[in-house]
């Protein structure tokens, strides 16, 4: 288990996610469970309700469109995520719908989309690893992407189990210690650098 040591008591969920580099190269994702992570997706929070997410999938048994989001990763990337069972690519519609003006949180509103899916995943006993090491030029040729739309990140989702066809390095990574900065270094009252008052609730 890699459940984060936490300063306060936070939901499994939460704690015991984590992006793996080892995927199952044998098990698959279930039609259900990628139907869920992409419904709860949907409904992530964003400014105007303007949803301005949108993701381009791929099942490993799909092998000619999952080999097509393969080659939009970098060459670092490739290494691990070609044994998920599934890859993705994300992107934000710059401007809003309703009114041609710029979306300033459009990224924002896909990183909560995502994480909404991430969550749904560890509740089917999945795990997402996103990733931004991207060629986003690839992917607006090869998907022909709408010029007010932005290639932001890519994910892969799949079974964390050992996998030793990955190189030593590739595999070392998915044992090292699970480190974040503290709340006290990000959570700031009455002046910028001063922490909040607040008192650990005891994690694990």
């Amino acid at each position: 288990m890699r459940d984060a040591n936490t300063e306060f008591a936070i939901h499994s969920l939460i704690k015991q996610r984590y992006s793996p580099y080892q995927f199952s190269p044998e098990r698959l994702v279930a039609d259900a469970d990628l139907a869920a992570m992409l419904e709860a997706a949907r409904w992530a929070a964003s400014s105007f309700n303007a949803q301005p997410w949108r993701y381009i999938i791929a099942k490993r048994e799909d092998k000619e469109d999952f080999e097509q989001i393969l080659g939009c990763l970098t060459e670092k990337n490739r290494i691990w995520a070609q044994h998920a069972g599934v890859l993705a690519l994300g992107f934000s519609q710059l401007n809003f719908e309703y009114n041609g003006k710029p979306n300033r949180v459009a990224i924002h509103d896909l990183g909560a989309a995502s994480a909404q899916l991430t969550l749904e995943a560890e509740n089917r006993g999945l795990k997402v690893h996103q990733m931004a090491g991207i060629l986003q030029d690839v992917i607006r040729e090869k998907f022909q992407v709408p010029d007010d739309f932005e290639p932001v990140t890519a994910i892969a989702v799949g079974y964390a189990e050992e996998n030793p066809e990955l190189p030593d390095d590739v595999r070392q990574k998915d044992s090292k210690t699970r480190e974040r900065k503290s709340v006290s270094d990000f959570v700031f009252a009455n002046a910028w650098g001063q922490p909040a008052d607040l008192e650990p609730g005891g994690g694990a």
